[in-house]
């Protein structure tokens, strides 16, 4: 089963959910890997801690033109929307940082001048951490292409147990790239107008996915009532809210997990777990 934790905003507490859900599954014996798929700032191993065992390139294809036999036709830049080749002066210039590999110079070029070299945009990292199989990715400073290392990391998820897999914030590309083909998406929000407005467009972003999701309010004491009353209205489970502890904020300053300091709250991230099975399962 695939579990995506995601949020229309950052700062939600995600990644505590996420790694805490890991931590928990773990330790009731079941085989669980964490995917820390928000590869322009990963911190799923800050929590964590694991014992890194391999580290792998991550490139995509960037065209290569062959001068002599380009014509300077100029089809390829005409092409291209992101301006990452065009010609000047008969003369192609190739921009790698902005192309987003769909190859469609290559396939327009007359003279089949352009080839594909690779373009290396990050890394991906993979270990293991008491118990949680761990991998994440982590974009080039400058790169663009974070969908590309999200599929990457994802290409690498278990097929024998439980992938929890950690979007970015938002609602954007590199969001769907990392929730798509998930069994179920746990939304993670907080009782602020901020919060809500950014639940609503994460809303709308999993039903236009049609995929099965439940609602978590982090730091549930604060704010109002807003949210809970959004959710009822859209007959939105609410499956977990978690108040604003200082406990829990001092051991998040640490990078320590929640269930290692409150092991009372390893229950909870286990109940939370079954009820997730319990709706992925009905849909």
């Amino acid at each position: 089963m695939k579990i995506a934790i995601a949020s229309g905003k950052g700062g939600t507490g995600k990644t505590t959910i996420a790694t805490n859900l890991a931590c928990s599954i773990a330790q009731a014996g079941e085989t669980v890997q964490y995917l820390d798929c928000d590869a322009e700032e990963p911190n799923g191993h800050i929590f964590l801690k694991p014992e890194i065992k391999s580290s792998e390139d991550v490139t995509v294809g960037v065209p290569e033109v062959d001068m002599a036999k380009c014509t300077g036709c100029g089809k390829c830049g005409q092409l291209c929307q992101y301006s990452a080749i065009i010609c000047l002066k008969d003369k192609p210039l190739v921009f790698e940082q902005l192309c987003h590999s769909c190859g469609g110079c290559m396939a327009i070029c007359p003279e089949g001048a352009i080839t594909e070299k690779q373009r290396k945009i990050g890394v991906a990292e993979f270990g293991k951490s008491n118990g949680v199989y761990f991998g994440h990715g982590k974009l080039n400073i400058g790169a663009i292409q974070t969908p590309a290392i999200i599929r990457y990391v994802k290409q690498k998820a278990i097929n024998d147990g439980i992938v929890i897999l950690d979007a970015p914030p938002g609602t954007s590309c590199p969001v769907i790239e990392a929730i798509k083909n998930s069994n179920f998406v746990l939304l993670v929000t907080e009782p602020t107008p901020f919060g809500l407005n950014d639940l609503e467009l994460a809303v709308g972003m999993v039903r236009e996915l049609k995929l099965p999701f439940a609602v978590t309010i982090n730091r549930s004491d604060i704010g109002n009532d807003a949210v809970v009353k959004y959710c009822q209205q859209e007959n939105i489970e609410v499956l977990i809210q978690i108040p604003n502890d200082r406990k829990i904020a001092e051991s998040y300053s640490r990078g320590v997990m929640i269930v290692e300091t409150m092991p009372d709250y390893k229950q909870k991230f286990l109940k939370l777990y079954e009820d997730i099975q319990s709706m992925g399962k009905d849909n």
